[in-house]
C-alpha cells in the first residue's frame, strides 16, 4: 500500500500538471503584468504601452518564424544575420520607395532561409550547424553591402512605419498581430500545417508515410526569413537608421526564448502560436520591469538564464513522446 499511494497521488495530480505546463505561461504573465502595475502607476500609460509593444514586436515577428522552424524539429540561429541583411540593403533601394526596398529586402530573407532549408532538407546537414554558417556569412554580407558605419534612413514610409500608431496601436504592433493570425491559420486551418507537426514529431515515419518532407522543411525556414527581414524593416524604420553591425545582433536567442518560453517543445512536433506571443511578451516585460527599477543588467541576465532553463525543462516534459 506505501508503493501504491504515491503512484495514486501523481496520477491524480498529473492532468494538473498538464495544465500547469500548456497554460502556465499566461498564469506567469498575468501575474508578471500584475505586480507591474501595482509596483509602477505609470506603467499601464499610454506611453509606456506603445514603447513596450515598439519593443516586443520585432522580436515577436522573428519568433513566430522560429516556431514553426522549431515545430520540425529544427532551428534558425541565421535571422539576426537576416535582420542585419535587410538593414543593409533598405538604404539602397530606398530612393525607389519603401515597396521596392521591403521586396528586395524579404526576397533577400526568403533566400537566405531557402538556404538554411536546402542545406537541412538536401544535404541533410543539422540545423544549429547549416544556421550557424549562414549567421556568420550574412552578417559578413551585409557589412559588405552596407560598410560597417550606421547610415540614417529619412524616408518618411518607412519611419511612419517604424514609429507611428493607429487608434492608438503602434503600426508595427498590427503588422505583428497580422503575422501571428496568418501563422495560426496556418498551423491549425491546412494541410500545410498538419504535414509541420507531423515532420517534426517524426520525420522517418512522416517520409515513409509520403509527405513531401523536403518542401515543408524548405518552406518553414523561408517564411523564418521573411519574417526575419520584415522585422528588419521595423527596426530601422523605428531607429531611423540602418546599422547591420549592430541590428538584429542575439534576437535568435531572445526569439527561441520566446518559442520555448510559450510551450513549443524543442523536441518539434507542436507549434503554439498564442504560446509564443505571450513567451515573447513575458521576456518584455520581465526585462522593462527589471530595467524599471534599476536591477543590474547583469542580474537581468540571470534572472532570463533561470527562466530559460525552467521553461527548456517544462518543455522536455511536454515534449515526451
Amino acid at each position: 500500500m506505501s508503493v501504491l499511494a504515491p503512484a495514486g497521488v501523481l496520477r491524480g495530480r498529473a492532468p494538473a500538471l498538464r495544465l500547469l505546463r500548456r497554460y502556465g505561461v499566461y498564469l506567469a504573465l498575468g501575474v508578471l503584468f500584475l505586480a507591474a502595475v501595482l509596483l509602477d502607476a505609470g506603467f499601464l500609460s499610454a506611453g509606456n504601452v506603445r514603447i513596450q509593444l515598439f519593443q516586443v514586436a520585432p522580436t515577436l515577428l522573428v519568433a513566430l518564424g522560429m516556431a514553426l522552424v522549431i515545430g520540425t524539429e529544427g532551428i534558425d540561429l541565421s535571422v539576426g544575420a537576416v535582420i542585419a541583411l535587410a538593414a543593409a540593403v533598405i538604404p539602397l533601394y530606398i530612393g525607389w520607395g519603401l515597396p521596392v526596398a521591403l521586396l528586395v529586402a524579404v526576397a533577400l530573407g526568403a533566400l537566405g532561409g531557402l538556404a538554411g532549408g536546402a542545406m537541412v532538407a538536401f544535404a541533410r546537414v543539422q540545423p544549429i550547424v547549416a544556421t550557424l554558417a549562414l549567421m556568420i556569412g550574412l552578417r559578413g554580407l551585409a557589412s559588405l553591402v552596407n560598410g560597417a558605419s550606421a547610415k540614417p534612413v529619412t524616408d518618411r514610409a518607412l519611419l511612419t512605419l517604424g514609429s507611428d500608431a493607429f487608434l492608438g496601436v503602434p503600426l508595427t504592433a498590427w503588422l505583428a498581430a497580422a503575422c501571428v493570425a496568418l501563422t495560426a491559420v496556418l498551423v491549425h486551418r491546412t494541410t500545410f500545417g498538419r504535414q509541420l507537426v507531423a515532420v517534426g514529431d517524426n520525420r522517418r515515419a512522416a517520409r515513409l508515410a509520403g509527405l513531401p518532407v523536403r518542401r515543408v522543411l524548405l518552406t518553414v525556414y523561408l517564411l523564418s526569413g521573411v519574417l526575419a527581414a520584415l522585422a528588419g524593416a521595423v527596426i530601422v524604420g523605428h531607429g531611423a537608421e540602418a546599422d547591420p553591425a549592430n541590428q538584429g545582433r542575439n534576437i535568435e536567442l531572445d526569439a527561441i526564448t520566446a518559442v520555448v518560453v510559450g510551450g513549443t517543445p524543442l523536441a518539434g512536433g507542436s507549434v503554439r502560436v498564442l504560446g509564443t506571443v505571450a513567451g515573447a511578451l513575458f521576456m518584455q516585460l520581465t526585462a522593462a520591469v527589471l530595467t524599471q527599477h534599476d536591477v543590474p543588467a547583469s542580474l537581468t541576465k540571470i534572472v532570463e538564464a533561470v527562466v530559460i532553463c525552467a521553461a527548456v525543462y517544462a518543455s522536455q516534459e511536454r515534449g515526451t513522446r
